[in-house]
This record gives C-alpha cells, structure tokens and sequence, in this order.
C-alpha cells in the first residue's frame, strides 16, 4: 500500500471519503456492447448526429465497397474500423462528417457461386435474379457484424451497385465518358481466363509458379539477299535460320512477326549444317542449350534488320522482323522475340505500329480456350494440351533447336487458380493516350490529379504514379449477365456507334433507374429505334466491376444521399488496402478525371494487409486466421478497435491472440485509470462544487494544464490520420502522468481531507475535466467504452459521447506560472527515482511500505530550489512520512544515500520510528498524544467533520 486503506479503519471509515462509482472494473465488452448498440439505435444517434452538426464545414468519407460475397475477415475489420475512427474524430471536432457505407455487388464470384448452386444452364434473366437475390443475403450478414464493430453510419440506406438507381448512374457516367470522346471499341490483348469466360481485369490476376515447356525454334530465311548484304556478305554459303525462345509453345501457331533490339549486335553462327542468328553475347549459351559447335563468321547491329522475312516454321506465311527495345539479352533467352499480337500486348502494339490491320491478325485461340477447328495440325484442341503436339511438330519439320520443362511465375485468374492469358478480343476500351474533347489525354489528366492529391503514407503517390504512367487502355467490357450493360447499338455494316448513343444511353438509363439492368437485356431495339432497329445490333457486354465500383462518386456523391452535396462529386478521403492502388483508387482517378477534370478525392489514405505474428498471411490451411466475429465473441469489439488504432497501419499489421492479449492489458490500464477517476468524483457536482482554474491546487492545475496539452496533441494526431500516436499518447498519459504520479499523489487528499474542503473539491474539479476530455479522446476508438465512461461522469450529461466535440473545459497554465511545466516535470522525474529507492528498500525488507519510510534527499542547489517550494507537502508528493532535504556537494554520495539517474540527486531511506496513524496510515510524532483520538495523528484530527480542516496550498 502507498496511501491509506479505508478499508482496515472499522472506527474512522465514516470520516473518510471513500471512492465509489458504478463504473464496473470488469468491461465484460461480449456482453455490454450489444447491448449498447441496442440504445444507440433507439436513440438514432447517427441521424441526431447529422442534425447537430448541420451546417458546419462538411467531410466526406466515401466508402470503398466491399465485395457482397461471403463473411467479413480481419481485413474488413480493419478497414470499416479505421474509417469508423476517421469519421467519429471529425466529427468530435465539428465537422459535419456524414458516413454511408456501400457495397460492390456486380461481378463473376457472384455469378460463379450461382452456378455453381443452381448450375450453368439458368436463364439469364432467372440468374440476375438469383444473383441479386444472393447480394442482398451476404450484404445484409456483412452489415451486422460491420454495426457489431461499433461503426456508426447509415445503416438504414447504403448504396449498392446493383440498386437501380446506381445502376442508371453508372450508365450515365459512362455516356459522360462516350460524350468526352475516351471510350472506342478495339482488338487488343487482354487478360482472359478460360474459366471465366471473360476479360479479367489487373487486379484481378495474380501470380504463382507454373510449370512450362521452354523451346528455342528456329525460323528459316525468306530473304537471304538481304540477310548476307546485313552481314557484309555476297550471298550465304548455307541455310539460314533466326532462333527464338518462348516458353509458351501455344502461340507459336499465331506468330507473325519478330522482334529484334536496334542496339543489340547479332552474330551470324556457322553450325555445320545451317547458319543461325543469334544475340552476339548469348552465342556460347545458345549452342550449349542446342548440343552444337560453332563459328561467328560476321556481326551485325541490329538496326539493319528492320523488315527482313523470315518464314514460319508450320504454315506458309512469312514473319518480318520489327525493331523492339523491349527485346533483351537475358541468359536462356537467344536475344530474339518471336511475336504473337494476338496474345501478348507488346506484340500487338508493335505490329499495329508497323501497318497490321485488326483483320490481319491472327486469333486462333477462342474463349473458352480451344483452337479453332479450322487452324491446321491443332484445331479443336485446348491449347494447353496442344503444347506437348506443337513441340512434337516443330521437331518433326527440323525447327526445334532445344526443349527443357521450366517453373516460372505466371498469370492466374484470382478465383479460379488457373493460368491466363492475353487474347485479342473486340473490347470496349477507356483510352488513355486518346485526347479528350479538350484536348488534353486521360492520362495527362490523371497524372496531374495524383500531383494534386495528399497521400498518407506518402509512398502511395509514387506508387500510383507509376500505374497511371505506364498502364495500358482500360478494357471495360466483360462478357458475363451479372453485370450494368454497356447500352450500345452498333450499325450492323460499318460497326459504328449510332450518331445519338448518348442520347439513347440516358433513355436506357430511365429504363434501367425504373427496372433494373434487365430493362435493357429485355429491351426491343425498335422501343428506341423505331425503323433503324434492323440497321444495328444491340450490344449486350457488360461493364468490368471496377467501373461499377469506380463510378460510385459519379451517383453517390452527386445524388441524393446524405452525402451528395453541391460542391461536386469530390470526397475529402477515399481509405483502402494497399491493393487499390490497382483497384479502386485506380478506376476512381480515371473515372473522374475522365468526367469532372479531377479525381473524386482530395487523399488517399493506404493500409496494409493483416499478417500473424510471424509476419506470415492469413490462412485456414496454416491455422493462423483471426476472425473478428471470435475476437468480439470472447474480448470484445472495442479490444478489436484498439488493436487496429495501436498497430502501424501503413505497412503489414500483425494480429496474433498474444497480440490481442497485450492489447487487453492496455486497455484495461485505460479502463482502471477512468474508474480511478469517476470513483473519486463521488459526491461532486460540477455546477455547484467545481473550482476556478486560478483556485485550485498548483498540481491539480498541472494535470488540467497537461491534459490540455496532450488534447492538443490529440486533435493534431487525428487530423494527420496518427491512430498510433493517439494510442501512445493516452496509454503513456494514464501510465506516467496519472498512473504513476498524479493519481497516486492525491489519493491522501482525497481520502482524508473533508468532503466540502477547497483541497479535495480542487482535486475533484480536476478530475472531473480530465475525464471529461479522457471520454472524447477515446471515443472514436473505444466507442463502447468511452459511452460508458460518458454516461457515468456527474453533472448534466448529453445523450452520448459520440454528440459531443472536444472538450473546451481544459485551462493551460501561464508561461510565467511559478510551479509550471518545468517545474512539475523536474518533480515527476525526483518522483520516479525516490519510487526506485523505496522499492528497493522495501525488497530489502529496510521498510514494509512508503508511509513507514522517511526520506532524505541529497540534492544540489538547483534541485533544492525547486523542491522546497512544496515545503511540507513534498512528503504528501513523495508518498512518505517526512522528507528531508539536504545539501549534496558535487560528485559526492553521502553515506546511507542512494545514488539515482538524476543528476543532483542522491537518495537516503529510513524506517520512520513514529507511530502509524490509523486513519491516513502516515507515521507521525505526534500520533498517540492526543488524548480523544489515541491512533491518530493532528492532521487527521483537524479533518475529521467537526475540525477545522486541512489547508493544503500545492499537493
């Protein structure tokens, strides 16, 4: 013990002024939260949070959708959390900070777990409905345990993509997009999964390894005229071929072109039999690979290769070399690319830029993976299997320089597993190198939008960059039913967009806002087009999800949800996983620089993925998944708050049930800290029994002074997104400040001065103000908590913490104060190192407890200064009997001293020799001369209720 135990004073314990509260010491979060999310309901705190921030300076979170598929993970916590606390701090601090949350509900998982349920013969529109049907369950299963997280939003009117409403404004945003002169229809290589049956977008593909036959193939020369003459010949002595090397033999029945690097120089290799052109620097590995000697008989730069035919190894067409600085020198490689414009996006735009018309190429693969029956020696096979025949052939006509099985990482299909490729499809594109009706390209526009943008973390912003700068068209069409149509007609002859599709968009869009995307699937051409309807084909694509979801700013922000509002479609933050760089940040810029000029957001806010504690993914076959349902379930939703505000959230967050375990410990120190505070505000009222800043004790001014500095630090941290600073500095203010000073120091004053008196009521008054800020610092946080601590603080109370701002109770001492900052922190520090001493005495068994010790302390000049201000009361500061000070000459330790950290301070402990006093426990001289209270000391005599009482002056 280090202060009176009221509980062992059977005779005095009336006298005292015990703490009480209501406030239970025992969270028991499982049990109380929902209950509290019950009354917040009841008291519809969201929407009277809107009406009383009405009308001040407006912050918009718009919310990145999650996908309506399957139960909410960690990561889903993580994210509604962190954005849960950005909203509620803004608020706290008077904005009008609405939050709607939104889902993404269009799309191939959707589509495939229906299939998979009711098969794949459905009806399209009975599998839309089915589809919708399905969102709808996942989403509302996703919404409780979201409002189960404590996170306050309009619950009650979500935007979904699939609401009809959203699905028009998604057509519009697109006939916006048609209407500035972004949108074309092309051929171009895409990714595309078999599976699937449709394009995939970026993020949707991922990496593994896959095994692959890797072949070097040679291709014999068309114009060997023109090969010698580059090689300084008069004519080849031989037979003459160029080597490439793939490890996709499947797209060896499409080539129609090769590549070669201007810089590089060529070697013309004399292997016996035939002559081969190789990369100079490769030729000693090439003839390793191909079991041949050989002899460079002449070099040449690449540059003079530009147009020479070779022929193809299979069929009878010719394939012309065309220069390429994407071409390299790799080990493996032979320093030529063979290329495929039909399945590879360099090949593809090389050949379009050397003259390749759409209908020239060669797409011989269709959807769902098979050559098409017409492509000699493979039609009809699927192409992966076809490998093995294709590799078989090209040694069969003597084209097969080498073959080795390699693993390699390689395109998949994110759902399925399984391997991708590019095709060359007719899509609908965004262009990003197309000028716009301004002028200027979506590309230019993007890029000066990132410059625009504030990112947090700050390497956000190169990441982005570089995506936007380099990043192909944007393929926007897919070929699925669950999906918003692209609401097109095409002239059946000359392919072209009809003259009015912008028009007829806005009137697909009236149908679609009034039934749904089936309205056009159902629709007669003819409704629109009365006798043009025979001229045009209606095109039935639908739009990638991205653009669903990208789009959401276009309706959402602009339409009429709490949200929306006049200064245009631009939140002030878009928060996501670092993923939507590629995601949703991504198709967001380009959408809205596309329609508005500008990015809908003014920052973007970036964090990472959840790892366990090894650092290790997330995994059921690893067993180290934490599910946030069990984390509520067993610690509580606030301990799941607390957790996401502690870790670093701007790269991998570690969660582990060790980490979780910690984090209790934390909060629990938070939790007792505010007992300790409402129990001691017992009897007070703040109207009628708080102090003036100028009345109160010096060191209760210090800790209303500290609290408003740490506020301060607190509304900074908030607004710079600092959830980890927040964290440290309210844990570290209930630890050292509180914890391990102040609150330890009053517990005599508040204990046994009298009810009434201006040392206890000076006392209480503080308490009072730092918890009444202690309640809001927490409460976008620990919500649950912070409701509680709310709703047990005396005096007239609002509804709920979540209605309140920053408390504006909170004084700052004067610069000049004589017993300021410095001079409480030089205290503090004393403080801690006499704390040292007397532990060590106590494990010593010098002194069973700090009441039964006196303490001299050594202390220079300097130090004497400012301890002797308290004068007597630096006993009631060090938590001793009697304090002594004496002089300390440099460099000395005086004997029976112990030395401590602090410089100018040496430290001697003493059992004191007086008697206990029974009542506050102080051992003091004059205990047991006073004739009517034997066991007390003069002190408490005095403050017992019919004594004069106490005078206390700073502690």
């Amino acid at each position: 013990m280090t202060t009176a135990d009221p509980q062992n004073m059977s005779d005095y314990k009336p006298t005292l002024n015990l703490p009480e509260t209501d406030f239970p010491m025992r969270g028991m979060l499982p049990k109380r939260e929902p209950e509290r999310l019950a009354q917040w309901q009841q008291q519809d705190i969201y929407h009277r949070l809107r009406e009383a921030r009405q009308g001040r300076e407006l912050f918009v979170l718009h919310d990145g959708p999650p996908y309506a598929n399957g139960s909410i993970h960690i990561g889903h916590a993580v994210n509604k959390i962190l954005k849960d606390i950005i909203v509620k701090s803004k608020n706290l601090a008077g904005f009008d900070a609405p939050y709607v949350p939104g889902w993404d509900c269009h799309g191939l998982p959707i589509e495939h777990k229906v299939e998979t349920t009711h098969g794949k013969q459905l009806e399209p529109e009975r599998a839309r409905e089915l589809c919708r049907e399905y969102a709808a369950e996942q989403i509302q299963e996703q919404l409780k345990d979201f409002v189960r997280l404590g996170v306050v939003g309009d619950w009650d009117n979500p935007y979904r993509s699939m609401d009809y409403a959203n699905e028009a404004g998604e057509i519009r945003a697109l006939a916006d997009m048609v209407e500035a002169g972004y949108v074309f229809k092309g051929l171009k290589p895409v990714n595309w999964c078999f599976d699937c049956g449709s394009a995939l977008a970026e993020a949707e593909v991922e990496y593994q390894d896959k095994q692959s036959d890797a072949i070097d193939v040679a291709f014999p020369i068309e114009d060997a005229d023109r090969l010698a003459a580059v090689f300084g010949l008069e004519a080849l002595p031989k037979p003459a071929a160029v080597v490439i090397w793939t490890t996709t033999p499947w797209t060896v029945p499409a080539n129609q072109a090769l590549n070669m690097h201007p810089e590089f120089t060529y070697a013309l290799v004399d292997t016996g039999e035939r002559l081969l052109v190789l990369a100079e620097e490769l030729v000693e590995s090439c003839l390793e690979r191909f079991g041949l000697s050989g002899e460079v008989i002449a070099t040449a730069r690449g540059e003079a290769f530009d147009g020479i035919r070779f022929r193809h190894p299979l069929y009878e067409r010719l394939s012309p070399v065309y220069l390429a600085d994407y071409v390299e020198c790799e080990v493996g490689s032979t320093g030529i690319v063979h290329s495929a414009p039909a399945y590879g996006v360099d090949d593809f735009v090389t050949c379009r830029a050397h003259g390749m018309t759409f209908d020239e190429i060669e797409s011989p693969v269709q959807g769902n993976g098979v050559y098409v029956d017409s492509l000699p020696f493979f039609g009809g096979q699927m192409i992966w299997k076809a490998n093995p025949q294709i590799v078989a052939k090209l040694e069969e006509v003597g084209a097969l320089m080498a073959h080795k099985p390699i693993t390699h990482s390689y395109m998949h299909c994110w759902r399925h597993k399984t391997p991708v490729i590019y095709r060359a499809t007719a899509q609908w594109f965004v262009g990003m190198d197309v000028a716009g009706k301004d002028g200027r390209t979506l590309r230019e526009r993007a890029l000066e939008g990132i410059e625009a943008t504030r990112f947090t973390p700050a390497w956000g912003k190169a990441r982005l960059h570089s995506m936007i700068a380099n990043r192909p068209d944007w393929c926007i069409s897919r070929q699925r039913n669950w999906g918003v149509p692209i609401p097109f007609f095409l002239h059946k002859a000359s392919g072209e967009l009809h003259p009015r599709t912008v028009e007829l968009m806005e009137e697909a869009a009236k149908r679609v806002e009034a039934e749904g995307i089936d309205a056009w699937f159902r629709l007669d051409p003819a409704e629109l087009l009365g006798e043009e309807a025979a001229d045009y084909d209606k095109v039935t694509d639908t739009l990638d999800v991205w653009f669903d979801s990208g789009t959401t700013h276009r309706h959402v922000l602009r339409g009429s949800h709490p949200h929306g509002h006049e200064s245009g479609p631009r939140a002030d933050l878009y928060l996501e996983g670092s993923d939507q760089h590629r995601g949703w940040f991504h198709s967001s810029l380009l959408t809205g620089c596309a329609i508005d000029g500008h990015p809908p957001y003014r920052g973007l806010l970036t964090h990472g993925f959840t790892v366990d504690a090894q650092g290790r993914k997330m995994s059921k076959s690893v067993g180290n998944v934490v599910a946030p349902q069990q984390v509520m379930d067993k610690l509580g939703a606030d301990i799941l708050r607390l957790w996401a505000a502690s870790t670093d959230y701007s790269g991998e967050m570690a969660v582990s049930d060790e980490i979780l375990k910690r984090t209790a410990d934390v909060y629990r120190r938070i939790r007792n800290t505010s007992r300790f505070l409402l129990a001691n505000l017992n009897g007070f009222e703040p109207q009628r029994d708080a102090l003036p800043f100028d009345e109160m004790l010096a060191l209760d001014q210090w800790v209303v002074d500290r609290a408003a500095q740490l506020q301060a630090r607190i509304e900074t941290a908030y607004e710079e997104y600092r959830f980890l600073d927040v964290y440290q500095q309210v844990h570290g203010f209930c630890a050292r400040e509180l914890g391990g000073f102040y609150l330890d120091v009053i517990k005599d004053r508040q204990y046994t001065t009298q009810a009434d008196s201006v040392a206890r009521r000076s006392a209480q008054t503080a308490l009072y103000h730092v918890v009444e800020a202690l309640s809001r610092w927490v409460a976008p946080i620990l919500s649950f908590t912070a409701e509680e601590i709310h709703e047990h603080i005396p005096g007239t109370r609002g509804d709920s913490v979540l209605l309140e701002e920053y408390y504006t109770g909170l004084e700052t001492l004067a610069d000049d104060a004589e017993m300021g900052r410095d001079f409480w922190e030089q205290v503090l520090n004393v403080k801690q190192a006499v704390n040292k001493c007397l532990e060590d005495a106590r494990n010593a068994k010098a002194i069973k407890g700090s009441l039964a010790a006196e303490v001299t302390l050594y202390v220079d000049d300097a130090l004497h200064a400012t301890l002797a201000k308290l004068g007597d009361e630096l006993r009631f500061v060090m938590l001793t009997s009697e304090v002594r000070l004496a002089p300390l000459a440099e460099g000395e330790t005086p004997e029976g001293a112990e030395a401590t950290e602090l410089e100018g301070l040496r430290v001697a402990v003493n059992e004191s020799p007086n008697q206990k006093c029974e009542r506050c426990w102080h051992h003091r001289e004059d205990v047991g001369s006073h004739a009517a209270h034997v066991d007390l000391c003069g002190r408490c005599i005095s403050n017992l209720p019919d004594g004069p009482g106490e005078t206390r002056h700073y502690a």
